[in-house]
């Protein structure tokens, strides 16, 4: 059975109102607080990329873990924000760690699902007996054109999760994916900031992938909301999540 051994997360400590993003712009903050559902995000310091977000959350992984950092056989971080284009982040955090040299090191990257898609290859790798423990990060910071909607709503977090096989304090059920070519969001090489296009961020975008997984995790599992004490989607707002939790069935408690 492979699970989760421990987790870390970390937020920058800086915050930046809505409010204060809409005055600038000259907007009603009642109008983009209560359209978004959000009242703060968090803003990376000066000195914080997605590398150091990224070894702040492994190091709180590991600090709750009984054995060595050594023990990790596989480090994977996921993030849109990578600070090279050559040059990976998973070994500078490997070697901060005092990872050693004996693991498997890759960086990902793939809009608001690298974290987890990093999860999903380590608990192959792991199952398959190729590695004892597995270490997947997520890292971002804020990436959102001055102007723009994504300047809302884009901010700066960590989670880092160690994956193994024993020393469990949660059991992975299940894992699904829902992919497809959906013209949505993209940064080309060299753009500081990335783009969307807003008239396919919600039906085509979120709402198929997400019901599309979470409708197929559910046949695979033959559960139903009603068997959940909690549920949790990619929050880009603070509006789609209750929306597709409502559509799948599940209640606001």
């Amino acid at each position: 059975m492979v699970g989760i051994v421990s987790y870390g997360t970390y937020i920058p400590r800086y915050r930046i109102t809505l409010a204060d993003i809409a005055a600038a712009w000259k907007k009603n903050p009642e109008d983009v607080v209560g359209s978004l559902g959000i009242a703060e995000k968090s803003v990376p310091g000066a000195d914080e990329d997605a590398v150091t977000i990224a070894l702040e959350a492994a190091q709180n992984c590991l600090a709750s873990y009984a054995g060595e950092s050594s023990d990790v056989e596989v480090l994977f971080v996921g993030s849109e924000s990578h600070p090279y284009a050559v040059n990976p982040t998973s070994t500078i955090v490997g070697e901060l760690l005092g990872v050693g040299n004996n693991y498997l090191a890759a960086d990902l990257e793939f809009a608001c699902k690298a974290g987890t898609a990093g999860m999903q290859a380590i608990a192959g790798l792991v199952a398959a007996g190729h590695a004892r423990y597995g270490l997947a990060i997520g890292a971002d910071t804020a990436q959102g054109k001055p102007h723009d909607a994504l300047e809302y709503t884009s901010a700066a977090a960590g989670a880092a999760y160690l994956l193994g096989s024993e020393q469990l304090i949660a059991r992975l059920l299940a894992d699904t994916s829902y992919s497809s070519d959906t013209p949505d969001f993209w940064r080309r090489d060299g753009i500081r900031y990335p783009s969307h296009a807003g008239r396919f961020t919600g039906e085509p975008a979120y709402f198929a992938h997400v019901m599309g997984a979470a409708g197929r995790l559910l046949s695979m599992t033959k559960t139903k909301p009603a068997d959940f004490a909690y549920c949790v989607f990619h929050m880009p707002n603070g509006k789609f999540p209750r929306d597709v939790a409502r559509r799948l069935g599940f209640t606001q408690e």
